[in-house]
C-alpha cells in the first residue's frame, strides 16, 4: 500500500473546524526514576490516560505541552512536519522549569513522526489548506503527596485534523498548563466585551509588552520602503517557533528584524501588529484598546476586512512553505515516512502497561499468600486432626 494513504471519507473536509475527532490512537513513553530512562515509544489505541489521582500533574499542575502541525504537500504526495526540533527543544526547556526529566530529542522526534504516520489518513487534503494538529504532552503521573518530584512520568503525543481557528493559537518562557489556566477568566471577559484576544504587559512595571494571551507579538515598522519586524525580548515569553520563522522569512526579504524591549507607548508607531502562533500562523490585529485610559490604537480601519500588506505577504510565504507550495529553502519541513505499527506494539514490559502490571502482580501476590496460608492450615489439621477448641 502506498504512503501516505488518502484522507478518510468519514470527515467533511470542507468543514473541519478545531473540534476533537477520534483517530487511530496516540503515542506514549514512560520514565521511571529507578531506571533513569524513557521507554521506547508505543502506539496506544485507547485515548484515555492512566495516571494516579494523587499525581502531581492533577494536584500541582506538573505538566507541559507543545503545539505543532503536519501538512500534505501538493497532490497529497507526501506529509511533512514543520520544524519539529524547535518544539523538542522548547518542551525540554519547559520540562526543566517544572522538574520533569526532559524527553531526549530522538525520542521526541520518533514519537511525533509515529503519531503522524500511524494516523496519516487523518491528515487533511492539501487543497483544504488545513493541517493535522500535533499535541505532545508531558506530566508527572505517579502518586506524590508532598511537593516532591514523583517516581514516574508520562510523555505522549496526540494528533487531530483541524483547520484555522483564530481563537486557538499555540504560544504562551515555559509552555506549561499553569501559565494558561489563570488567563481563561480574562480572555472570556475580553471576548464578551468584543475583543478577540488580550495583550499582556510585564508584571512589574506594566509598561513593556510581553505577548498576547495565546500568541506571540510582532510589530511592523515602516519607513518608506524599509521594513523592520520587532518582537519582544522578554524572559516571560516562550521561544515562539512561529515568530522565529517569521523573522527568518523577513530576513530573506531583506527586511530588518529586532528582538528588544517594546514599551506599550510604542504601539502607535507600528504600521501593523500581528499575533503569531501555531494554529492560526499569523493573525492581523485590528486595534488595541486599554480600558484603564480608554485609549485605542487602530491598525486596520473598521471599514476594511483585509489584513495589512506585510502580514499578507508573511502569512502567504509561511503557509506556502508549510504546505509545500513554496520551496523550503530553510530546510524546515521534515518528511514523514511509513512506519510499521508492529514496531510500536505494546507488550507486558512496556511502560504504558506498568500500572496495570503492578496491579496484577499485587493481586497475584495476594492470591499466593492466601494459598500459602490455606495450605499451611490444611497441613496443621492433617498433622493434629480437627481442633476441638472452637476458639482455634
Amino acid at each position: 500500500m502506498t504512503f501516505p494513504p488518502p484522507p478518510v471519507n468519514t470527515i467533511d473536509w470542507s468543514d473541519i473546524g478545531f473540534k476533537f475527532r477520534e483517530v487511530n490512537g496516540h503515542i506514549e513513553s514512560h520514565y521511571s526514576v529507578k531506571t533513569g530512562q524513557w521507554t521506547p515509544p508505543k502506539f496506544i489505541t485507547d485515548p484515555y490516560l492512566r495516571l494516579h489521582g494523587m499525581s502531581p500533574a492533577l494536584n500541582y499542575g506538573q505538566q507541559a505541552y507543545e503545539g505543532m502541525k503536519a501538512f500534505r504537500t501538493p497532490g497529497d504526495s507526501s506529509i511533512t512536519i514543520f520544524r519539529p526540533t524547535k518544539n523538542a527543544a522548547r518542551l525540554a526547556h519547559s520540562a526543566e522549569f517544572i522538574s520533569i526529566p526532559p524527553v531526549p530529542e530522538n525520542i521526541f522526534i520518533e514519537s511525533v513522526h509515529a503519531a503522524v504516520s500511524l494516523n496519516a489518513e487523518y491528515v487533511p487534503p492539501h487543497e483544504t489548506g488545513a493541517a493535522m494538529y500535533i499535541r505532545p504532552l508531558i506530566f508527572g503521573s505517579s502518586a506524590q503527596l508532598g511537593l516532591n518530584p514523583p517516581e514516574e512520568y508520562t510523555f505522549c503525543v496526540y494528533v487531530l485534523p483541524n483547520s484555522i481557528d483564530l481563537h486557538h493559537m499555540e504560544l504562551g518562557s515555559a509552555k506549561v498548563g499553569g501559565n494558561y489556566a489563570p488567563v481563561l477568566r480574562w480572555s472570556d471577559k475580553a471576548r464578551n466585551e468584543g475583543y478577540g484576544i488580550t495583550l499582556h504587559l510585564d508584571s512589574q512595571t506594566r509598561s513593556e509588552i510581553d505577548e498576547f494571551s495565546t500568541s506571540g507579538f510582532i510589530g511592523v515598522k515602516k519607513e518608506g520602503e524599509n521594513i523592520t519586524l520587532v518582537v519582544p525580548d522578554s524572559k516571560n515569553v516562550i521561544a515562539s517557533v512561529t515568530s522565529d520563522s517569521i523573522l527568518e522569512i523577513g530576513k530573506s526579504f531583506g527586511w530588518k528584524t529586532e528582538v528588544r524591549s517594546i514599551k506599550y507607548e510604542e504601539l502607535p508607531t507600528f504600521a501593523e501588529v500581528m499575533a503569531a502562533g501555531t494554529a492560526a500562523a499569523l493573525v492581523p490585529i485590528r486595534s488595541i484598546t486599554r480600558n484603564s485610559d480608554s485609549k485605542t490604537t487602530e491598525y486596520i480601519p473598521s471599514s476594511s476586512e483585509d489584513p495589512g500588506a506585510i502580514c499578507s505577504k508573511l502569512l502567504a510565504t509561511l503557509k506556502g512553505i508549510q504546505s509545500g507550495k513554496i520551496q523550503d529553502t530553510f530546510g524546515w519541513n521534515k518528511v514523514v515516512e511509513k512506519l510499521d505499527i508492529n514496531d510500536f506494539a505494546t507488550t507486558e514490559k512496556d511502560g504504558d502497561n506498568e500500572i496495570e502490571l503492578k496491579r496484577k502482580r499485587k493481586m497475584a501476590l495476594s492470591v499466593l499468600i492466601l494459598a500459602v496460608m490455606l495450605i499451611s492450615r490444611f497441613s496443621i489439621e492433617l498433622d493434629h486432626g480437627p481442633n476441638p477448641d472452637p476458639k482455634f
